[in-house]
């Protein structure tokens, strides 16, 4: 049935109404607006309201035309329809209409009698008076002209001369609410009437003022929420989903389940060839089909524009109470925490909204907490797992070589080099590599090497993308514009020669390239290959091939950053999706599965080889680049058996399917409860915007000083909300799939984010 949730709040409002007895046997109507479209649910024509079910409530556009649907009640709607209708065109700010004839408002109905502003509460909710709506036959298009008349004024209630009463709200219970609120006006004002004639007194005029001016900013508020939405993407009920599970089976079936693992890279035989990245293209990539950009860049701008939608007061403190008493243990171990770990955790991504939780167990898909709660794990430790957590083929064999060999020998240990050449293998253009211990080190490491080997010094990054915390990349971090906002304890020298050019802005890349020339050249151009911060900003498809031809023409080098998506769009990572050649690559997080030294830089040959300190003799190479603890047997050993296994499962493809069949799950949702809420992946990177906080940024400086926090405070708790119902994601706004999404996880949060949308405001 379509527009369930809807015609279920019509059903609602009538059993209260029923409950309290201001409906009686058939007499009045109600109706709610249908979330998104153009349509309302409506109680159907003189029928019973006591036996009324969710199917019997009718749709009528906004013309007043009924819209039947297979519910096959075959019922008509209210003959008011025209008056809903006219209403819902003329009040963006009304979700639902109350029509009545209560026994107090109707004797103002017949006596013709508007009522003044008696209370201030009156005021703030139903506005500066409630006015007489000019007498007309019922169901006709003269009373409906008459009512859309008064209701423009933006009052909220509203007496139909010898009829009833019409009384409107921000959502269901603000309209029952308002009704309620009409009658109990009435009777005070009845009573006034009949005891001293002449002689009713009323607020004064700027208390009124006042209060009505409370109800005017409501409403905009509301309005806003629909004016300023664009139609959600319609994806049918019936519809089926991407299945992670089906693209599993087809990969598994040519060899009986196990895909063929590649064999051991050996130098080629003279005259034997082999198409340089082949085997990453037969592999295929996470992304079944690149997001439309500029749809998604105009979902994004229209829920920026819109005030904030979050949860209603109520579902908050139940969210809240979850952890109060079910997260005790959480709570008790971080709050210790505090004493000796600076805010508590040591990384940022471990913070959860009201506290962090403290997880004891990881098993493929799910984490356990210490309390004993389950979690669906979509923010796989920040996106290295990509086979899923705590994986074990890997850990045995990571087993093997640790009891051969320990952790760290200090000297070289034969995974190093098969770690690099698996990596050469599917990322053909990292002809030599470099491992560290992070993707912040490797960054470094990036900038460093560029410089050193073009002799320039500029760097230019894209404003909002993280590349890690280093003191040359903290700059423009996370909102465009902000330059050293968050650049804390690091010297302006750190900074001076590091720029930022906004998102997509080719224009401006191509000015700031033209600028550094006159301050000794370019060194590096860094991006996140599909946009800053994991793709919450998306680039075109086609940007990073106009980045490249930008680079070639001022000769800088080109650093991909595919800390995240190296592994995750496809073992040719974004370079080979893109079709996009790197000078250098950045590798963090999946390089290792997930163990220690998840980090490295790889690249040209001749770039690289200024990483080689002096050891290969090379004129130059000499930069300081490594650490101790880089390239130990166990984080190579464990990368080399990790991407190996990502290439016999083709792990990268099945998990951009769980992230397909999510995002659009999500987006169902989405439409289902009429939220201006976006949902779209690359892959296995699915993000879920619901308050566009890191689409904030200084072109519109005002807006982002008045709203940030607001929407920081917004994604915060939507987070907290998903994670009682038993969902981790990261900061409440990004989710990372993995081959251990099945399609019965997929569905299993999909009917947890459904409870969780419930609850927003307004739903």
């Amino acid at each position: 049935m379509e527009h369930r949730t809807s015609r279920q709040h019509v059903v609602d409002m009538c059993r209260t109404m029923l409950a309290r007895g201001y409906l009686k046997a058939t007499e009045g109507n109600v109706s709610v607006r249908v979330p998104g479209h153009e349509l309302y649910a409506v109680t159907p024509s003189n029928y019973d309201y006591d036996r009324m079910r969710v199917e019997d409530v009718c749709i009528v556009d906004f013309a007043g035309k009924h819209v039947p649907d297979d519910s096959g009640t075959g019922l008509a709607p209210s003959i008011e329809c025209g008056m809903h209708a006219n209403i819902y065109r003329q009040r963006p700010d009304v979700n639902a209409i109350v029509h009545t004839h209560q026994p107090y408002a109707s004797a103002l109905a017949f006596l013709r009698r508007p009522i003044p502003a008696l209370t201030d509460e009156q005021v703030r909710f139903l506005g500066k008076r409630v006015a007489i709506v000019d007498y007309a036959p019922s169901g006709t298009g003269f009373l409906a002209r008459n009512v859309q008349k008064k209701v423009a004024g933006g009052d909220n209630a509203f007496i139909i001369a010898n009829h009833g009463i019409v009384a409107l709200g921000t959502d269901p219970d603000r309209a029952v609410f308002n009704m309620a609120l009409l009658e109990k006006v009435s009777i005070a004002y009845l009573l006034a009437l009949t005891t001293e004639t002449g002689k009713v007194y009323t607020i004064p005029t700027a208390i009124r003022e006042v209060a009505f001016g409370k109800l005017r900013a409501d409403e905009k508020r509301i309005a806003a929420q629909i004016t300023e939405a664009v139609s959600p993407l319609r994806v049918p009920a019936d519809e089926e989903l991407p299945s992670a599970d089906a693209t599993a089976a087809a990969l598994a079936a040519p060899t009986g389940g196990k895909p063929a693992a590649p064999a051991e890279e050996k130098p080629a035989a003279p005259g034997e060839g082999k198409t340089e990245g082949g085997e990453a293209a037969r592999l295929g990539y996470a992304i079944s089909e690149y997001p439309d950009v500029d749809d998604v860049l105009r979902r994004l701008r229209a829920l920026v524009a819109q005030p904030i939608r979050g949860l209603r007061h109520d579902a908050l403190l139940d969210v809240l109470n979850y952890y109060d008493t079910k997260c005790r243990a959480s709570r008790e171990i971080t709050d210790r925490a505090k004493r000796r770990i600076p805010g508590g955790v040591q990384h940022n991504l471990a913070f959860n909204y009201p506290f962090p939780l403290a997880i004891e167990r990881a098993e493929g898909a799910h984490l356990v907490d210490r309390d004993g709660n389950t979690y669906i794990d979509f923010l796989q430790a920040g996106g290295p797992t990509i086979l899923g957590s705590n994986y074990g083929p890997v850990n045995e064999r990571v087993a093997e070589v640790v009891r051969a060999s320990g952790p760290v020998t200090g000297l070289f240990h034969e995974y190093e080099l098969k770690l690099a050449e698996i990596i050469h293998r599917y990322l053909p253009h990292v002809e030599m590599y470099r491992a560290l211990g992070s993707g912040t080190e490797a960054v470094m490491a990036a900038v460093r090497g560029a410089r050193a080997f073009t002799g320039k010094k500029m760097v230019i990054k894209v404003g909002g993308a993280y590349h890690g915390w280093s003191d040359t990349m903290v700059y423009g971090l996370r909102v465009p514009g902000t330059y050293r906002m968050n650049a804390k304890g690091i010297p302006f020298g750190a900074t001076s020669r590091t720029r930022e050019a906004f998102p997509h802005d080719l224009g401006q890349l191509r000015r700031k390239l033209i600028e550094n020339r006159l301050r000794g050249g370019t060194a590096a151009v860094v991006v996140e290959p599909v946009g800053p911060e994991s793709g919450t900003r998306p680039v075109p498809r086609d940007f990073n091939a106009k980045v490249r031809q930008l680079c070639d023409e001022f000769g800088a080098l080109l650093v991909f950053d595919e800390v995240v998506t190296g592994f995750r769009l496809g073992l040719g990572g974004a370079a080979g999706y893109f079709g996009v050649t790197p000078d250098l690559t950045v590798l963090g997080k999946a390089v290792s599965g997930g163990y220690p030294m998840a980090g490295g830089v790889g690249g040209r040959a001749d770039v690289m080889a200024v990483f080689g300190s002096g050891l290969d003799g090379k004129s130059g190479a000499h930069i300081q680049v490594g650490g101790t603890l880089s390239a130990n047997p166990l984080s190579c050993a464990a990368g080399y058996f990790a991407i190996e296994e990502m290439a016999r499962t083709n792990a990268p493809v099945i998990a951009g399917r769980a992230g397909d069949r999510l995002t659009r799950g999500l987006q169902r949702l989405i439409d289902r409860y009429g939220l201006p809420y976006v949902a779209y992946n690359q892959g296995s990177i699915v993000h879920l915007e619901c308050s566009g906080v890191m689409l904030l940024d200084m072109r519109h400086p005002v807006k982002l000083l008045k709203e940030n926090k607001a929407r920081k405070r917004l994604m915060e708790q939507m987070g907290a909300a998903y994670a009682a119902h038993g969902i981790i994601t990261l900061a409440g706004s990004r989710m990372y799939t993995s081959m251990a999404d099945t399609d019965e996880v997929i569905d299993d949060a999909l009917a947890r984010f459904d409870q969780v949308f419930a609850l927003v405001e307004g739903v």
